[in-house]
C-alpha cells in the first residue's frame, strides 16, 4: 500500500479488532485480522499492543492452549471509550478525504474540471 498507517490509525484498528471478540484475542490472530486490511508485521504489532496495554485500553490474561500460555488481550471500558472516538473521528476523517479524492466541493456537487 503506498499509504503509510500512522500510530492513531494503528490503534483505533487493533483496538477495532480486539473489540469484535467480548472474551478477547491471541497476538497471532489479531495479526492475521489486522493484515486483513493493512500489511503488518508481528515484531509491529507487538508494541502496539503494549501501548494499548500500558495507556489502559488492553488488558492481558493467559489461557492454556495445547499444553502452552496464550496471552489474550481484551478491550477495556477505557479501550472502549476510545475506540468509539477513533470511530466518529474516522467517519469525518474519511469523508472529506473522500470528497477530495472524488472531485466533490463541501456542498456536495463534483467540481467542474
Amino acid at each position: 500500500m503506498v499509504f503509510n498507517t500512522g500510530s492513531a490509525l494503528l490503534d483505533a484498528i487493533v483496538l477495532a479488532v480486539v473489540a469484535r471478540e467480548c472474551k478477547g484475542t491471541y497476538g497471532y490472530k489479531i495479526t492475521q485480522d489486522v493484515r486483513s486490511v493493512i500489511e503488518l508485521s508481528e515484531s509491529t504489532l507487538y508494541p502496539v499492543l503494549r501501548r494499548l496495554q500500558k495507556d489502559e485500553c488492553l488488558e492481558t490474561y493467559d489461557e492454556q492452549f495445547n499444553g502452552r500460555n496464550r496471552r489474550y488481550y481484551k478491550i477495556t471500558e477505557r479501550g472502549s471509550a476510545q475506540l468509539a472516538l477513533y470511530r466518529s473521528e474516522w467517519l469525518a476523517y474519511s469523508s472529506r478525504v473522500t470528497s477530495i479524492f472524488m472531485g466533490k466541493t463541501e456542498e456536495g456537487n463534483e467540481e467542474d474540471s
